[in-house]
């Protein structure tokens, strides 16, 4: 099939998202596809439009590509892509809706609340906010991944300064208190039938799994299966399969938590296109199931032909 591998961008996540998308197209070669690299600019709706390809393969993260702009475009254009539609894609790149909705659902998740950001902030929304939700705090915005704009905060002038970094990437702010304990990450393929993937701990080197620790060689380690209890990775499969259900997601997904010494899995966020570099999470998960990476992308563009067609999906 002729497949347009769809990266790049102009959010936060365009370095990455252009690593996932090199990635992809080496994979779909290997597999027999000819795939495209598609750098997302004013020219990608001519491009596929004229383009004849069979099917677009979604490489994108964060906003203009991970949050249901791109996927309603492809939309319009009649075209087959991978992973989830419109609504999931928009509604899991949006924190605070996304924690309200698994909430209702079942699922445990961190006390939280939505603040409006800006350069200016005072210290009586500080003093509120670490006196709601205790110390240490989490600070990020609302609609962005990689730990972009993320800080973790421990007193009060990290608070402050935390809410101005998340307030110059998106004007909402999500404030939630830390959860402590064993951070792990599940990952979820549906093309269409749903496989949970084994559960995978994450080690870092730094403070925090920020950007650096992410996306650089030897800064993290993934530990598959996770360090935890049998029963305890048991209830994080079984929120995972919770949240990807609840929230829509389609094709894949990757479903983060923190899991605390009771082993209750407390609920951190969906990314519906998660990162598909040589360092990312999903790819090792996949690989550890015996789902090789050229697999994974190959499963993913047929699942999305065939839910265009209509054999699979709503």
């Amino acid at each position: 099939m002729r497949v347009a591998v769809l990266c790049g961008g102009r959010s936060a996540e365009r370095e990455v998202s252009l690593r996932s998308g090199a990635q992809v197209v080496s994979s779909l070669g290997a597999r027999g596809h000819a795939a495209e690299q598609v750098d997302l600019g004013p020219d990608t709706w001519d491009r596929l439009r004229d383009g004849r390809f069979d099917c677009v393969f979604v490489a994108l993260h964060g906003r203009l590509g991970e949050d249901g702009t791109v996927q309603g475009m492809l939309e319009l254009l009649d075209l087959p892509y991978t992973g989830s539609g419109v609504l999931a894609s928009a509604l899991c790149i949006d924190k605070t809706r996304t924690n309200q909705l698994v909430q209702s659902a079942g699922l445990a998740v961190p006390d939280f609340e939505e603040v409006s950001g800006g350069e200016s902030v005072s210290g009586d929304l500080v003093d509120r906010l670490v006196s709601s939700h205790g110390l240490p705090l989490i600070v990020k915005p609302v609609r962005e991944g990689s730990t972009i704009g993320f800080t973790k905060a421990g007193n009060s002038d990290e608070v402050a300064s935390g809410l101005v970094l998340a307030g110059r990437y998106d004007r909402r702010i999500l404030v939630q208190r830390c959860a402590e304990g064993t951070e792990i990450t599940i990952g979820v393929l549906a093309t269409p039938e749903i496989q949970l993937l084994p559960t995978l701990e994450i080690t870092y080197e730094e403070a925090t799994y920020d950007y650096t620790a992410k996306y650089t060689a030897g800064r993290s380690h993934h530990i598959i299966p996770a360090r935890i209890p049998e029963a305890a990775r048991e209830r994080g499969g079984e929120a995972a399969a919770v949240a990807f259900n609840t929230t829509g997601c389609e094709g894949m997904a990757r479903v983060d938590f923190i899991v605390d010494a009771e082993g209750t899995p407390w609920f951190l966020e969906v990314n519906t296109v998660p990162g598909l570099t040589e360092l990312s999470l999903l790819p090792d998960a996949a690989r550890a199931a015996g789902v090789g990476f050229d697999e994974l992308c190959d499963r993913l563009v047929r699942h999305g032909v065939q839910r265009h067609r209509g054999k699979v999906g709503p």
